[in-house]
């Protein structure tokens, strides 16, 4: 196994990071998440037309660059390292996957190609209190009880002569409040035989109420959907298995995360070691002190064992066929890069004294980012955990 980058690969990298540093400083950022879209139209339409970021993992028959998950991470690890506000993780990561597994072959002609282009972007709204739960990197129901039961909270589905109809309400959905479409995982099928189904929700559909709400980090921005009577499209047919299908994207969202922390860690820890280097105590640098260079040294190591299982979690997800213990790796890979983003900013923080906090000063952007990443995709033990049960850990351990 040649664990090195392609060319291509590399190519990948050095461009994005050249226009993201040039359309996406810290003064840009601040700009793009006051907007009403909380990003940079301009820039989402530079990235999608100059790099086809939004297509990189499409198949080429769907206007994308036919590339694999791997290429997706070392992307999201270039707009980690800037906290860029885009809708590439929800309309790239989490949503159009779900398209491209499940719908039909008129619904992908319809909305990949637009959504590789950069033209139209999408959102994947989830009732419950936790998208990971949904992604089974925290837990596994195989009922889907997190979209709520029965006839009674999440989403309901109903069918009529026209189609069907959603009623419900979703509190958390990322880049939900200005998606062109909306995927709504719903009920159907009553009580005694609910079950999940995924449905597309134009942006402009009647009955369809967004609010942005507001978010711990503001480059994450979030929304509540509210659905009265909303016309909606069925995701495929009614035949489809669902929950397996967001299992499976579970572990590729799971290695984009990862390596978008690792670029945000790896950033901040850049940062923290150029100010160590300047700001001086008792006539020297304090990067100079022993006790400093420990403690950035700590953070290092942790950044660079959580890009080794960031790039492992990114190869095992591409791969056709996988072995039993690597069903885990992007989970485990997951919790390694938000705690290491935790220590990173936690650091930079302290190491960068009274200005580290202050609106003024980058930092305090990257330490909202590990906090709220922590709210929305961990927190760290529990996904430690799931993928412990998952491997049977425990019960090898006892044997």
């Amino acid at each position: 196994m040649d664990a090195r980058f392609t060319a291509e690969q590399d190519d990948i990298r050095r461009t994005l990071r050249e226009l993201l540093h040039k359309r996406c400083g810290p003064e840009e950022v601040r700009a793009a998440v006051d907007t009403p879209a909380g990003h940079d139209p301009a820039l989402w339409t530079a990235l999608a037309e100059q790099l086809g970021l939004p297509g990189l993992a499409l198949p080429e028959d769907r206007g994308g660059a036919g590339c694999s998950v791997t290429e997706l991470a070392l992307a999201c690890e270039e707009t980690g390292r800037v906290l860029a506000p885009s809708p590439l993780l929800a309309t790239a990561v989490l949503t159009a996957p779900l398209l491209l597994a499940l719908g039909t072959d008129a619904q992908r002609a319809r909305l990949l190609p637009r959504i590789a282009s950069g033209r139209l972007t999408a959102a994947l709204a989830v009732p419950g209190p936790a998208l990971t739960t949904a992604l089974a990197l925290t837990g596994h129901d195989p009922r889907g009880g997190w979209a709520g039961g029965g006839r009674a909270g999440g989403v309901q589905a109903r069918r009529t002569d026209g189609g069907w109809l959603l009623y419900g309400q979703v509190e958390q959905v990322l880049d939900g409040h200005s998606a062109d479409v909306l995927l709504v995982a719903a009920h159907a099928g009553g009580f005694a035989r609910s079950r999940v189904l995924l449905f597309l929700v134009r942006g402009d559909a009647a009955g369809l109420t967004r609010v942005r709400r507001t978010a711990l980090d503001a480059t994450r921005p979030q929304a509540r959907v509210q659905l009265r009577d909303t016309e909606a499209e069925l995701l495929g047919t009614d035949r489809v298995d669902v929950l397996p299908a967001l299992a499976r994207l579970g572990e590729t969202a799971a290695a984009c995360l990862a390596a978008e922390a690792v670029g945000a860690a790896a950033r901040v820890l850049e940062r923290t070691v150029e100010y160590a280097g300047q700001r001086e105590q008792f006539g020297r640098p304090i990067g100079s002190f022993q006790a400093v260079k420990h403690r950035l040294a700590d953070v290092y190591v942790q950044v660079q064992a959580a890009r080794s299982a960031a790039y492992y979690a990114a190869w095992t997800a591409a791969q056709k066929t996988r072995e039993a213990h690597e069903e885990t790796a992007g989970g485990l890979a997951l919790a390694q890069a938000l705690q290491a983003l935790r220590s990173a900013a936690a650091e930079g923080i302290q190491l960068h004294g009274g200005i580290g906090f202050t609106w003024e000063h980058e930092v305090h952007l990257y330490f909202k980012r590990a906090a709220g990443d922590e709210l929305l995709f961990g927190p760290v033990h529990r996904l430690r955990a799931h993928a412990a049960d998952a491997a049977d850990v425990f019960e090898e351990a006892g044997r």
